[in-house]
């Protein structure tokens, strides 16, 4: 599933290729990824709409119109494309936004996972899928005091705490190993045994994770590619996700992998000790 870096970067590449398009007519071939309005209003809502803004709320896609906000979760194996009017609609193509300049803008999905909500612009942060999320990592909302409030009150292991969007959003399997390893935090350890200073260098490595993955565009694991098709280079740099089996960049160790709170996750058994007295 792509995470918060993943969604920034379609988000700005879709920023370049249909804002200011409008939007001609909406065709919906697998009904069920339409949740908010019924398919009908929700294709004759869009009609005559132009895509002014492109915003993001966690690993959410919000397309905002005239009067309209489109909230779109890629899941699994959602992804946008930007074809000529007349182009083959392959397999799994599931809606398709007809622009008046031929263009079309056409949402493919796999597993068929994905979904679509439509608000009446202002109204979309107040009501679920966005009402319950926490902040997001590069926001001022993000403060470190309520970072650690949130993970004194819960029993969950760290990684389960972490993948929780009301602690805060963006972080999937990925970036949470990453987080982890870099702040030599055993996945198992529980969040409310965690020192201050622990919680600090996670807060701080939460952030720093995340920016860089950004700017590299993400990480490319298994089909995740962008809306132009372009890769994502952060794969190359990941230290923990992906690498069982291979040393560890620190310090040459193996890297393990069990399954925490359901979830596979890589981790160092030198670096990242479960130790709940660890410091």
């Amino acid at each position: 599933m792509p995470e918060l870096p993943e969604v920034e970067t379609i988000r700005r590449t879709l920023e370049e290729l249909v804002l200011h398009k409008k939007i001609k007519a909406v065709t919906v071939n697998w009904p069920k990824i339409i949740k908010q309005p019924e398919v009908e209003q929700f294709k004759d809502a869009l009609q005559g709409q132009t895509i002014l803004e492109m915003g993001r709320r966690g690993k959410f896609l919000i397309f905002y119109t005239n009067d309209f906000a489109l909230v779109s979760h890629l899941r699994m194996e959602g992804k946008y494309a930007l074809h000529q009017l007349g182009d083959e609609v392959t397999k799994h193509t599931h809606v398709i936004f007809h622009f008046t300049d031929g263009t079309e803008l056409r949402y493919k999905d796999v597993r068929k996972f994905g979904t679509m909500h439509l608000f009446q612009k202002g109204t979309e942060m107040e009501s679920l899928p966005l009402s319950q999320l926490g902040p997001e990592p590069f926001s001022k909302e993000f403060r470190f005091e309520e970072f650690q409030r949130k993970l004194l009150k819960t029993n969950r292991m760290i990684k389960s705490a972490l993948l929780d969007q009301k602690i805060v959003v963006g972080l999937g399997n990925i970036y949470v190993d990453e987080a982890l390893f870099r702040s030599k935090i055993h996945p198992e350890r529980l969040a409310s045994q965690l020192k201050q200073k622990e919680m600090k260098k996670l807060y701080k490595e939460i952030k720093l994770t995340l920016s860089e993955a950004v700017k590299k565009g993400g990480s490319t694991i298994r089909s995740y590619v962008n809306s132009q098709g372009q890769m994502g280079m952060f794969q190359l740099e990941l230290f923990a996700y992906g690498r069982k089996g291979e040393p560890c960049k620190r310090c040459g160790t193996e890297m393990k992998r069990k399954v925490v709170g359901g979830r596979g996750s890589v981790y160092c058994p030198k670096c990242q000790k479960n130790d709940n007295s660890a410091v």
